[in-house]
């Protein structure tokens, strides 16, 4: 909830830099952290797969 609160502050008043209203900016900013909320951790977590097969795979061309 504070998350949302700050996101929208935040593209509040990158939207309203222009004069204009801000309103628009407010839902992209959160929009933004709601996405950016599920896919940074799927993101992290098929990156750890990704490098522990290449991890695996590299130990197999020691033996």
């Amino acid at each position: 909830m504070l998350g949302n609160a700050i996101a929208a502050f935040i593209g509040h008043k990158i939207d309203a830099s222009d004069g204009e209203g801000g309103a628009v900016g407010a839902v992209a900013g959160v929009a933004a952290w709601k996405a950016a909320k599920t896919v940074i951790p799927a993101v992290l977590f098929f990156g750890a797969i990704a490098w522990g097969i290449q991890y695996l795979a590299s130990q197999g061309d020691d033996a």
